[in-house]
């Protein structure tokens, strides 16, 4: 089999590729630069730490979570924010339902007054 491309051309297309490597190198660098001085970028270790501190929060929250909804604690993370919804609906809807019995309550309450009872 022979090749499509002679080794002149393979160092010319390499040589094109390093040339435009190296402009986009310094480029993304230099972008970096403004960042970093204009305080946009912070530091590789400070951001792997602020990582893992966002990480924990997250853990921390979704086992306060596990342990609000009813069953959750069995429940992997997806199930647990879908049932999460749902329990959510159902709060809502006892809610209403409070309101409702409250107001009937208290609208009975205003009769008797209203009737000496």
């Amino acid at each position: 089999m022979e090749s499509s491309c002679n080794s002149e051309e393979s160092r010319a297309i390499v040589a094109t590729f390093s040339r435009k490597d190296k402009r986009m190198t310094q480029k993304v660098s230099k972008r970096q630069k403004r960042m970093r001085e204009s305080g946009y970028i912070v530091n590789n270790n400070e951001k792997n730490e602020e990582e893992e501190e966002d990480k924990e929060e997250v853990e921390e929250k979704i086992l306060a979570l596990q342990k609000i909804v009813p069953g959750g604690e069995t429940l992997g993370v997806d199930m647990l924010f879908e049932e999460t919804a749902g329990y959510i609906l159902q709060l809502q809807c006892q809610v209403k339902a409070l309101k409702v019995l409250a107001s009937f309550v208290e609208g009975t309450e205003k009769e008797k007054m209203k009737l000496g009872g």
